[in-house]
């Protein structure tokens, strides 16, 4: 009987530890990832424990983070095959909505002196970024003054599978502080990957680099809304210029910027501030080279129109930020309908330096994140 009575608490407790360990597959700041061939009850489980879970994987986007070998949405089928310079461009401007603009893999386009080409609504720009290890076509310029190399002018443009290389990946910190001690600061030109002044921007499995002051600015002209964008599975780096230097841009426009790589940026992403302006963050891995607060948004402060606001939501959540003494995320005001920052994973420890909220304080939910992670012992401390 007694034998009996152990066998039963025996199964008792090792069925608490298998629950344990299920309910947390990321233990004390470890990330873990789910493999790309598991099954939904993999995304059922995360759903499930998501408040437990830390930092940007597992990914339940189930596509690579920051794109490129493994992404699955490469397009196949497509209406025009360009592979020059002038085949781009004049298939750009004939190309209606609902059609597949694809660029060669393994095409280097120049695009050197070519500002505002456009891209018109319904069109997708597309190349083959990770498929078979290709890098995808690259299109670049190496004029400075190349504000934007690509303009959307519509909604439901694609962007997907390409390469966009700038003219400018240096910071040139000690000729820009000069230069701004000299009231001249803009006697540089900067440069701009893609601008849309559009809703339902999608934007995807693509590298950025090169771009001074911004490789994806979403703006908000003359009143007609920027909403809904999708920024997503990116690598940007190398947009650093000193006070500038900007992945994505969100400017009195709305955009989900999820499962992107930055590295190498003044910001990851920059926002203005303005009412109408809103983002939200996650899954997205910030590596360690910055010059400036990683997640931004500007307040009234900055733009001098006498408000505290800093724009309308900001959501971040099930990042991971792996700077050090630098803030991570920095609000600069107050949002008008609030800021929720949780289950985030901030290498450095530094819980009043990795969110920051200056000039004016409220309306700002921090909470749920975890602090000071040691990839030595995978434990936070």
């Amino acid at each position: 009987m007694t034998q009996i009575k152990e066998e039963i608490l025996f199964c008792i407790l090792l069925l608490i530890v298998i629950s344990f360990f299920e309910c947390n597959n990321y233990i004390y700041g470890q990330e873990t990832s789910f493999s790309k061939n598991e099954s939904n009850d993999s995304v059922i489980n995360y759903n499930k424990y998501e408040k437990k879970i830390f930092g940007a994987y597992p990914n339940p986007t189930k596509e690579p983070i920051g794109g490129g070998n493994g992404y699955s949405k490469i397009i196949t089928k497509y209406t025009f095959l360009v592979k020059t310079k002038e085949e781009l461009i004049s298939t750009l401007k004939k190309a209606k909505n609902g059609e597949i603009i694809y660029i060669s893999d393994t095409s280097k386009i120049n695009l050197s002196g070519c500002t505002k080409i456009i891209i018109q609504g319904g069109v997708t720009l597309a190349s083959g970024r990770g498929r078979n290890n290709s890098e995808g076509a690259l299109l670049y310029s190496n004029e400075l003054k190349t504000f934007p190399m690509f303009e959307i002018l519509g909604e439901n443009v694609r962007i997907t599978g390409l390469r966009f290389s700038g003219p400018d990946t240096s910071r040139r910190a000690e000729q820009m502080a000069k230069l701004k001690k000299e009231n001249n600061d803009n006697s540089i030109p900067n440069s701009c990957g893609v601008e849309s002044i559009y809703s339902k921007t999608e934007i995807d499995n693509c590298e950025f680099w090169g771009w001074s002051e911004v490789a994806i600015y979403l703006v908000s002209v003359n009143d007609v809304k920027c909403d809904s964008n999708y920024i997503h599975n990116n690598n940007f780096h190398h947009n650093q210029r000193s006070g500038l230097g900007y992945g994505v841009c969100v400017d009195k426009a709305q955009a989900l910027i999820e499962a992107n790589i930055f590295n190498w940026c003044r910001h990851a992403i920059a926002a203005s501030g303005k009412p109408m302006t809103s983002y939200e963050a996650r899954y997205n891995i910030v590596l360690e080279n910055f010059n400036g607060e990683c997640f931004d948004m500007h307040g009234g402060k900055d733009r001098n129109d006498g408000t505290d606001i800093a724009g309308d939501k900001i959501v971040i959540h099930h990042n991971t930020f792996k700077v050090m003494k630098i803030s991570s995320i920095l609000l600069r005001g107050v949002p008008q309908k609030g800021a929720e920052i949780y289950n985030n994973l901030f290498y450095d420890s530094n819980i009043s330096l990795d969110v920051k909220q200056i000039n004016a304080t409220g309306n700002m939910k921090v909470f749920n994140n975890k602090y000071g992670y040691s990839e030595s012992n995978s434990i936070i401390k």
